[in-house]
């Protein structure tokens, strides 16, 4: 770590907290990205609004309701009080969305913020592609326990069938024709 790092602003751990993984993409909820940004989310909002073309889908899209039930039943408790709760489904943002929605604000806080957002995104990327590798490693290993598994089996079955005491032909009780004995 740099000293820059240990003086951050805000602290990276801090920001990948906030982020999400919603239809496949790591994204950061508008309300949170306006307090990182030190706005309200109705002036981040509104800012968004008047530069959508700088937002393609892929940089930014609004939550449905169940998306936002299940986000919002993550968090703790909801704030008590008149004009606390959203009126309106939340906007998310991308990793590239978040960057864009610095250069709007064109604040030196937004600015500043806008590389500890981007040092999160990677952050959490890195430690996912982390995760990729172990799973990849344990499948592997999976695979590898059962080709065993079924070669101890073998093993075990063939030393079965050799402790098995070899069947040795009785002689027949009585008499018996020549024909009998073939």
């Amino acid at each position: 770590m740099t000293a820059n790092d240990q003086q951050a602003l805000i602290p990276v751990e801090r920001i990948a907290q906030t982020i999400f993984v919603i239809r496949g993409q790591k994204v950061i909820v508008d309300a949170d990205l306006a307090a990182l940004y030190g706005v309200t989310t109705k002036r981040f909002n509104e800012q968004v609004r008047r530069n959508l073309g700088r937002f393609p889908p892929d940089f930014m899209f609004q939550l449905s309701e169940t998306e936002w039930a299940g986000l919002r039943s993550q968090f703790a408790t909801l704030k008590a009080g008149r004009g606390q709760h959203r009126k309106y489904l939340p906007y998310v943002f991308t990793e590239h969305g978040a960057i864009m929605a610095a250069t709007i604000l064109n604040s030196p806080r937004a600015t500043e913020v806008s590389v500890y957002v981007v040092r999160a995104f990677v952050e959490l990327r890195e430690l996912l592609a982390g995760n990729k590798e172990v799973v990849a490693k344990l499948n592997e290993l999976e695979h590898k326990l059962e080709t065993h598994d079924q070669a101890i089996a073998g093993l075990i079955n063939t030393i079965r069938e050799l402790m098995k005491a070899p069947e040795t032909k009785k002689r027949p009780i009585g008499f018996v024709t020549p024909q009998e004995k073939k």
